[in-house]
């Protein structure tokens, strides 16, 4: 298993590749195509709650519904 530090690595050069573009990302001397930004937004989730588990703590997500009748 990866150490939180490896991790923390990855999830870094997937942010930078999402942020420019671009979807092939290389880390630890592999190189990752990826078909859609979206796919990018998962894997950084994924690795996310990864790092909460190397960690000893959970990954908490929010979700706050609100609703109105109309005016």
């Amino acid at each position: 298993m990866a150490t939180a530090a490896e991790l923390r690595a990855r999830r870094d050069a997937l942010t930078a590749q999402r942020s420019s573009g671009v979807a092939r990302v290389s880390y630890d001397g592999k190189t990752v195509d990826y078909r859609s930004v979206a796919e990018i937004d998962r894997a950084i989730e994924a690795l996310d709650r990864e790092i909460a588990a190397a960690e000893g703590r959970r990954l908490v997500r929010q979700v706050r519904v609100t609703t109105a009748k109309g005016l």
